[in-house]
């Protein structure tokens, strides 16, 4: 493999020169060049941008995927890029709990067979409901976790870069200042040279730390785009969820319909332990007043 040693040599010195500016920035050792406050108020709104919507696609999908299991299992199969397997809802797992109680006690007798009935109608909810979670995450939870892949990754990227070109650009101002300070003095390097060469390499940096400047603050002004994009995924979610709300009432009262119009089983009586007592002990002296007292 070809090294070129020259740029080895350099970016070790760059990554050095830019740990050792960091280090007296944090001992207050020197100064700092600060942005303006107009490209501040765009990176804090860019942070909270990004933890608001973390903080929301968490809350949506713990709403749609209550279970914490399934919630990783999911993550899991999307940073492998398979598709993952189906998974029936909680309702319909009830429901087909409600149909095998039905059919072992037995579906002909009238609780038996209710719960078969109820079992089936809780399948066509849970049906309706995993149809909602796969269309909720499809305009909602899946383009806002794209945006925070994607632009906002691109955001802390950039930025990232631009924290470098700010250090390259104030260690190259604190070497110009050592170099006037060095004028008059005599040293193997003369002072007006290493002055010169100073001052070229702080033109070159201010010049890419302007240009990285340019490059986040029209990522971070692209957020407003964003936001109207996001807006339409809210208006499609909360139709999704009426829709979904609508059509569980239907089933629910269709459901209620055919209970209604079942055969009503007849009056159960219940009894309490005291109401019991006082049953046998009028049973038992019934039987004691009917007692033939001409065989004693």
């Amino acid at each position: 493999m070809d090294f070129n040693v020259k740029k080895i040599v350099k970016d070790a010195g760059t990554a050095l020169s830019r740990v050792v500016q960091l280090t007296e920035e944090k001992l207050g050792k020197c100064e700092k060049t600060e942005l303006d406050p107009h490209f501040e108020r765009l990176l804090e709104r860019a942070e909270n941008t990004k933890k608001q919507t973390e903080k929301l696609v968490r809350s949506a999908e713990a709403v749609l995927v209550p279970n914490p299991s399934n919630r990783i299992e999911d993550y899991i199969y999307e940073k492998i890029d398979k598709q993952k397997p189906p998974r029936l809802s909680n309702l319909e797992y009830m429901g087909l709990d409600m149909v095998e109680t039905g059919t072992v006690l037995g579906a002909g007798t009238p609780y038996g067979a209710t719960l078969v009935k109820v079992g089936q109608w809780e399948q066509k909810l849970g049906q309706t409901e995993r149809e909602f979670i796969g269309i909720a995450g499809m305009c909602f939870t899946q383009p806002l976790k794209r945006f925070l892949d994607t632009e906002m990754r691109t955001i802390a990227r950039e930025q990232s870069t631009l924290e470098m070109k700010r250090l390259d650009l104030d260690a190259c101002k604190n070497r110009v200042r050592r170099a006037r300070s060095m004028l008059g003095q005599s040293g193997e390097i003369p002072a007006e040279f290493a002055l010169e060469q100073a001052e070229q390499d702080l033109r070159v940096a201010q010049s890419e730390f302007d240009r990285q400047v340019e490059i986040v603050k029209l990522l971070l002004e692209g957020l407003g785009s964003s936001q109207d994009e996001h807006l339409k995924c809210l208006h499609d979610f909360v139709e999704t969820q009426a829709r979904f709300y609508s059509q569980c009432a239907t089933v629910a009262a269709q459901l209620r319909r055919e209970l209604d119009n079942c055969c009503k089983s007849g009056p159960v009586l219940r009894l309490n332990s005291e109401e019991l007592e006082c049953l046998n002990s009028n049973a038992q002296n019934d039987s004691y007043n009917n007692v033939d007292l001409s065989r004693v």
